[in-house]
């Protein structure tokens, strides 16, 4: 079992940036994870983010955030972070962390795994 913690949220302009944050606080090794971040805005489904292998070797994106998003980790701190430029309205959600041994189980949307109290991103236009 891992306990995730994501911070990092906020209001900020069209074309602005933000960086997010999710830390592991308790649990397996945070290297034998694989890690993702899920949006779900206001009367809208969860959708699938970006997500990167345990060792950061592979990375996926959706191809609505493909070439603005970037997403990392750093397993000596236990986090995961998704860096965020280029920012539009309709990224407008809360962002929520995942984390699974398997990667495909994360790239498929599958829901499974623990996940974060998830943080809040505004874009105004």
């Amino acid at each position: 079992q891992v306990q995730l913690v994501e911070s990092g949220g906020g209001l900020v302009q069209a074309g602005g940036s933000l960086r997010l944050s999710c830390a592991a606080v308790s649990g397996r090794p945070f290297s034998t994870y694989a890690m993702g971040w899920f949006r779900q805005a206001p009367g809208k489904e969860r959708e699938f983010v970006a997500a990167i292998t345990w060792d950061g070797g592979s990375t996926y994106y959706a191809d609505s955030v493909k070439g603005r998003f970037t997403i990392s980790r750093d397993n000596a701190k236990n986090t995961v972070y998704l860096q965020m430029n280029s920012l539009k309205p309709e990224d407008t959600a809360v962002y929520y962390c995942n984390a699974h041994r398997i990667i495909t189980t994360i790239t498929s949307g599958a829901g499974d795994g623990y996940w974060g109290q998830g943080t809040q991103v505004t874009v105004s236009s």
